[in-house]
């Protein structure tokens, strides 16, 4: 194996097969030692997280290939702790769609003159540069277009995807009595076909869900969600 790229959350390896290999690590996005899933530095590690950020990923990835939605799953080994997946192109240097369901987080440090904590937002979908020096800053339909990044064509596909996805893992967590707040998903182009595909992850470290009003921990949210 090729060790192409050390994340902060993840290694990506390149397989002899043409696959990919993603090597979850403990490490979780945060500020002092706070976990937070829209920062862009690593705050913390949580012994298990990245077994359980597998574990989940994997379980929302084969209900989501089942139901023919594009992503770049192939399968899961939980005793590596390791994804395989078809090889992706991101666009440009890497975007990060998120979903909102309530204000909180970044957009509630960026709004909170005009919206209350926890209000009520109707699947409000923003896209962010994956940019640590400039604090991945949100970018308009219009700009991504101008910069070459995605045409209006591919926005309109990736804003429908994010809310039809988001509105699928709510419904999964919804099941267990959660209430999901927000979640931040990522997508690429597939090498062979171009198409937009799902990638990278879908767990408790990149979303935000509740029972009442009580945050639910990345671990525990996968032990409940997993729970028979």
């Amino acid at each position: 194996m090729e060790l192409l790229y050390t994340g902060k959350t993840k290694n990506v390896f390149k397989l002899e097969d043409g696959h990919y290999l993603l090597k979850f690590k403990d490490d979780v996005t945060g500020e002092n030692g706070v976990f937070d899933p829209g920062a862009n530095t690593v705050g913390l590690t949580i012994d298990g997280a990245g077994l359980a950020g597998l574990r989940l990923t994997s379980y929302f990835y084969s209900k989501l290939n089942q139901q023919d939605v594009p992503t770049h799953y192939v399968d899961a080994n939980f005793e590596d702790a390791t994804m395989t997946v078809k090889p992706a192109t991101v666009f440009g240097k890497g975007l990060e769609v998120i979903c909102r369901f309530k204000a909180v987080g970044s957009f509630l440090r960026r709004y909170g003159a005009y919206v209350k904590e926890g209000q009520e937002l109707d699947s409000f979908v923003e896209v962010t540069i994956k940019d640590d020096d400039r604090l991945d800053p949100p970018i308009s339909e219009d700009a991504l277009a101008m910069l070459n990044l995605l045409t209006h064509e591919e926005y309109a596909i990736l804003k429908q995807r994010t809310i039809e996805i988001s509105k699928f893992v709510a419904a999964e967590l919804a099941k267990k009595g959660l209430t999901l707040y927000d979640i931040k998903l990522e997508f690429g182009r597939d090498a062979k076909t171009n198409d937009i595909l799902l990638i990278d992850e879908i767990s408790g470290g990149n979303m935000r869900a509740y029972k009442g009003e009580e945050y639910i921990e990345p671990l525990e949210l996968e032990k409940m969600m997993l729970a028979e």
